[in-house]
């Protein structure tokens, strides 16, 4: 009967169907699928870091310098439109929710999303304001494939990077 015994391997089998070739794969589709299909654009316009001027206390900056805009494409939903009321009248906001590919924009645009960039869609400026990582790719904690923007129409006068 020692022949028959189980033993116990020396290592763990890879992750089924989660190697190098899927996550390739699923890039490759979704690659296609946004550009070819799709074909929804934003113009990023990505802060400049070593051009702005930030306060040394509070880190925050009044004239804000951008880098040249980059086409991206993105799948992009209207929320609409929000009106609100208070002590100084009706105010109106739109937002839209901008989903990016991740590795896309990583690997193939070296360009990493972040809160206070902008974004041009439909000849109007948004401001992102939150950042979320909401897709796992096939269920593993520590892949994630989306980054999901939630943007705010910005004020007119306060961007002049177009």
């Amino acid at each position: 009967m020692a022949d028959n015994e189980w033993s116990r391997p020396a290592q763990p089998p890879p992750p089924l169907f989660f190697n190098k070739k899927e996550r390739d794969l699923v890039k490759q589709v979704n690659d296609e699928l946004i550009e070819r299909v799709i074909g929804q654009t934003v113009a990023y316009y990505p802060l400049s870091l070593e051009h702005t001027n930030y306060h040394s206390l509070y880190g925050e900056a009044i004239e804000k310098s951008f880098l040249p805009p980059v086409r991206v494409y993105a799948l992009v939903k209207f929320d609409g439109i929000q009106t609100e009321t208070s002590n100084y009248g009706l105010d109106k906001t739109a937002s839209i929710t901008v989903n990016f590919h991740k590795r896309r924009l990583t690997e193939d645009q070296d360009l990493y999303v972040r809160e206070g960039d902008f974004v041009l869609y439909d000849e109007i400026l948004y401001e992102i304001t939150t950042l979320m990582e909401p897709r796992l790719l096939f269920g593993q904690g520590d892949r994630r494939f989306e980054i999901s923007a939630k943007c705010l129409r910005s004020r007119e006068g306060l961007f002049d990077g177009q």
